[in-house]
């Protein structure tokens, strides 16, 4: 089966009734845990931006607590699956100011609990990548929101 493009699924939902709408969000929301997480997002969390912040930045603080340091495979993998769980996060806002919030967050918690993540160069480079990525971001802001964020990722580095 071919999927639709997205012009083709705009065009046809636009002439759906509401009901219909209704229950075609429901039955994608049962089939993959992404889509309701996404559908969560925008119906209740995305008019609060703050709380959603604060939510994800609780969420990656508890995952930091439960990593294995006992080898660096372990702490690799871990936060392999932390940085995901946080891309995914920054997917569903897709502002700019989330993202880099995010990602500094995720960079001082990796920071402060990995211990010596330069003896390992895989953590290192996700460590790097992840600071490129909040340069990246940071340049598409606002330049009075780039000054404060280039501050704090000076602590960073």
């Amino acid at each position: 089966m071919k999927a639709a493009s997205i012009k083709e699924l705009k065009l046809e939902l636009s002439t759906r009734s509401q009901k219909e709408l209704t229950e075609l969000c429901m039955r994608l929301s049962k089939y993959k845990k992404e889509n309701k997480e996404l559908l969560t997002y925008l119906l209740f969390e995305e008019s609060d931006e703050a709380a959603y912040i604060k939510n994800v930045k609780s969420e990656i603080k508890d995952e930091f607590k439960l990593i294995n340091t006992a080898s660096y495979f372990y702490i690799k993998k871990t936060v392999r699956k932390i940085l995901r769980n946080v891309k995914k996060y920054i997917k569903y806002s897709k502002k700019k100011e989330t993202e880099v919030e995010l990602l500094m967050y995720f960079c001082t918690e990796f920071k402060s609990t990995v211990p010596y993540i330069e003896k390992n160069i895989t953590l290192d480079n996700i460590y790097r990548r992840q600071i490129e990525n909040i340069k990246k971001a940071i340049s598409f802001l606002h330049e009075d929101l780039q000054y404060d964020y280039n501050q704090e990722l000076k602590v960073l580095l």
